[in-house]
């Protein structure tokens, strides 16, 4: 395919784009000429078998191909209602992979659609990744700041372990950190909130945020008054994780998030060369 028929397939398919509530949509009428269907009821033909491709994927037709009507001029002054539909940008992928692929337009359209499906999909397992991460970090430094402020009150490292454990104990219903690793097929030298969900993190964080809170304004000396500090807190994270029907020991594993910060580069990479080739 002619470089130069690929630089303006590709401006033909950007300017028909709409947005609406940041949601991306094609109109039907529009791919139709797009992908050089001369009849519209053998385009609808190609719809059809994209719709049931959605359906064996586990999608909702619904969600991604929306029925419209729409009024369009006639000669002298006329118009008419015609039918119409609203595409996905799945939708659109997955007519390309039912269109005609003897069309140069066709070939275009099933990497042009892939690449953009893919795109978002990396864009939103970023924002996942971000949202973790920052939550990982968050816990990080409230950590730190435990372990100095429990080191200036008398607390060694082995009893800071023992302190995080038993918070873990009672945030994790009964499981101390040792035993969630286990539970979670996590390897032992690995920190254990680095395969944990968000909402998990978000929650250690916080119970530990309100200890260091509490050692400062209260002035606990000592592990065991700093234990039973930790376990309270960590105890009332879990009422409310449980109060919204999340019980954290049943929550799975999530992937390691130092191996899925590296995967999503390498992807964002071979698509960011994948993009420049078909460009």
């Amino acid at each position: 395919m002619r470089k130069d028929f690929i630089q303006f397939l590709r401006k033909s398919f950007e300017e028909y784009v709409h947005t609406k509530e940041g949601i991306e949509f094609w109109y039907a009428r529009d791919l139709q000429i797009l992908l050089d269907y001369d009849e519209w009821r053998n385009f609808l033909k190609v719809i059809e078998k994209a719709k049931i491709s959605c359906k064996n994927a586990g999608q909702e037709i619904e969600n991604h191909f929306v029925g419209i009507n729409k009024t369009i001029a006639m000669p002298k002054g006329a118009s008419k209602d015609i039918d119409d539909l609203l595409l996905t940008r799945y939708a659109c992928y997955l007519i390309a992979q039912n269109g005609d692929p003897r069309k140069e337009q066709i070939a275009f359209a099933q990497s042009y659609f892939a690449i953009q499906t893919r795109k978002q999909e990396l864009i939103e397992e970023r924002i996942a990744l971000q949202e973790r991460f920052e939550a990982r970090n968050k816990l990080i430094a409230s950590e730190t700041e435990l372990s100095k402020l429990i080191y200036e009150r008398g607390v060694n490292d082995a009893g800071f372990a023992r302190i995080r454990s038993k918070g873990d104990e009672a945030l994790f219903g009964g499981y101390d950190t040792k035993q969630m690793k286990s539970k979670l097929k996590i390897p032992e030298r690995r920190p254990l909130a680095d395969f944990l969900p968000t909402v998990t993190i978000a929650a250690k964080n916080f119970a530990t945020e309100i200890t260091n809170f509490n050692v400062k304004q209260n002035d606990l000396q000592g592990e065991i008054r700093i234990t039973k500090e930790q376990v309270k807190n960590n105890k009332e994270m879990r009422r409310v994780l449980a109060k919204n029907s999340i019980i954290p020991e049943n929550l799975p594993p999530e992937e390691d998030i130092q191996k899925l910060q590296k995967r999503v580069k390498s992807e964002e990479r071979k698509l960011a060369e994948t993009s420049k080739k078909n460009s």
